[in-house]
């Protein structure tokens, strides 16, 4: 039934100042209590004919009729935009950056904003913007959107709340979270660059490689094996850039998402070692590259792979 009637609420779109019609109001539990007082306030008057009774009840519903302007008015030409915030992973929060600002540089305190799972709470100065966080739980992989939010405040004494509906266009990718390792088969389209692309200096240090038959046990990273993080071998300064190729079709023995799950923890192995890397899936091939553009391609590739286009 609530679903129902949110479909029929006014709303407005993030980006555009909240108008007046667009904002609902009711009165708190406090605020019914105070309308209570108001009223006992008031029979007594008549009751005994006093007119300081009198005085008080009228100057108490001053009081309230004037919260609910105040209240009302606090949320009047609010503009709202949400962004999603760094990489997220199945299994964990996903982050939107909500940014408040107002349209004619009144201040506005105590301004709540409700997502689905997370809220935040924020001031906005006559002369400033202000800025919060809300959390989305994950379960799965895929395109995740904030949807509706709900933009409520109990400015100035609590007796009412004023509340209005921004629904927004953010949309999170949330990637496939990454297996503990990945032990994908040896390549045989395996080739390294021509020339060294890794540096000039042959000491310097610049990042780890999967281990390959044949490599030095010198160059062997034993702390990473320690951590139960696989075997891999140190690359220095002046080596020749190693190309990878992490295949879909290479895990066959395996299901879909824990397929995913390896080719995740692949990306992020192999950027985190300095490696050229592509990346092949059913009806998509990336070309191999490296740096933190093509990690997010491939990325975004594993978080909607099987999803209509």
């Amino acid at each position: 039934m609530k679903e129902r009637l949110l479909r029929f609420a006014r709303s407005t779109r993030a980006g555009e100042p909240i108008r007046g019609r667009q904002i609902y109001i009711l009165p708190t539990r406090y605020g019914v209590l105070f309308a209570v007082l108001v009223v006992a306030v008031f029979i007594g008057a008549q009751n005994y004919g006093n007119n300081l009774a009198f005085l008080l009840a009228f100057q108490l519903a001053a009081v309230g009729q004037i919260t609910m302007h105040q209240t009302w008015r606090n949320l009047r030409g609010l503009r709202l935009a949400a962004t999603p915030m760094g990489r997220v992973y199945a299994g964990e929060p996903a982050r939107f950056a909500i940014q408040v600002e107002t349209t004619d540089g009144r201040e506005r305190p105590a301004v709540q904003i409700d997502g689905v799972a997370g809220r935040a709470l924020v001031d906005c100065g006559p002369d400033r913007d202000a800025s919060g966080t809300l959390g989305v739980p994950t379960q799965c992989r895929g395109l995740l959107p904030l949807g509706r939010l709900t933009v409520s405040t109990r400015y100035p004494l609590g007796l009412l709340r004023a509340w209005s509906y921004v629904d927004t266009d953010a949309v999170a990718v949330v990637y496939p979270r990454p297996a503990l390792r990945c032990d994908l088969p040896a390549d045989p389209t395996y080739g390294g660059a021509e020339q060294g692309s890794l540096g000039v200096g042959a000491d310097d240090f610049v990042g780890l490689r999967g281990y390959r038959p044949g490599d030095a046990p010198s160059r062997l990273d034993w702390k990473t094996l320690a951590r139960e993080r696989g075997l891999h071998t140190r690359q220095f300064g002046g080596d020749r850039a190693d190309r990878l190729w992490l295949s879909f079709d290479a895990l066959a023995p395996l299901d879909t998402e824990q397929r995913l799950a390896m080719l995740c923890r692949g990306v992020l192995d192999a950027e985190r070692g300095g490696r050229h890397y592509g990346l092949r899936l059913p009806g998509e091939v990336i070309e191999p590259g490296h740096g933190a553009r093509h990690a997010e391609r491939c990325l975004t590739a594993l978080a909607l792979f099987g999803a209509p286009k």
